[in-house]
């Protein structure tokens, strides 16, 4: 298994790089993330994960350890291929993959291009536990404390909305609009009872 790459860099695009190593061309694709991360210097490190098939040996680099465990924890889902995993990561940032699978927030997952609504849930479902664990994150500690979502709560209620389904838009609300007034969290919310 390769598991890092450090040589000069001969091309670099926002797909794959080539790097020199002694002599001998890798070509390496890359997810966006790592190509806004990778210095323009002659010498590069990059992590790599390679991929073995019937017909192909193709590697996939990033920019840091914590970036390919990602990538290694989505392909691991079942759906979600190498270039899926890379699309993702292109998308989103680790970090924010990171957070929105602890906090179960399928928009997140699913306003990646080719994931539907299924394969969102399915990430979610298949990674949450890992991702808690392997990353130390506490849910609650993602989720703001919001005395303007608690008003907004508060105030549906009053309007008759039920308090579960009030619950669920409005947590979507807060995560997408962690400032968002009571005003505008109502409204939102209104959009979607």
């Amino acid at each position: 298994m390769i598991t890092q790459i450090q040589g000069k860099l001969v091309e670099k695009t926002p797909t794959h790089v080539i790097i020199d190593c002694n002599g001998i061309g890798y070509f390496v694709n890359i997810s966006l993330h790592t190509f806004s991360q990778i210095p323009d210097h002659e010498a590069i490190k990059v992590f790599t994960h390679l991929q073995v098939k019937e017909d192909s040996h193709t590697l996939y680099g990033f920019i840091s350890g914590s970036e390919r465990e990602i990538f290694r924890l989505l392909i691991s889902v079942s759906g979600i291929g190498a270039n899926t995993a890379r699309t993702m990561l292109s998308s989103l940032t680790p970090k924010q993959i990171r957070e929105g699978i602890a906090v179960g927030d399928v928009a997140l997952i699913q306003s990646v291009k080719g994931i539907g609504l299924k394969t969102a849930q399915r990430v979610i479902i298949d990674l949450k536990d890992k991702v808690l664990k392997i990353y130390d994150i506490d849910e609650t500690s993602l989720i703001p404390n919001n005395t303007n979502k608690d008003e907004a709560l508060s105030a549906l209620e009053v309007l008759g909305f039920m308090k579960k389904q009030s619950e669920r838009i409005v947590e979507k609300v807060v995560i997408s609009n962690p400032e968002a007034s009571v005003e505008f969290i109502i409204k939102e919310a209104l959009k979607n009872l």
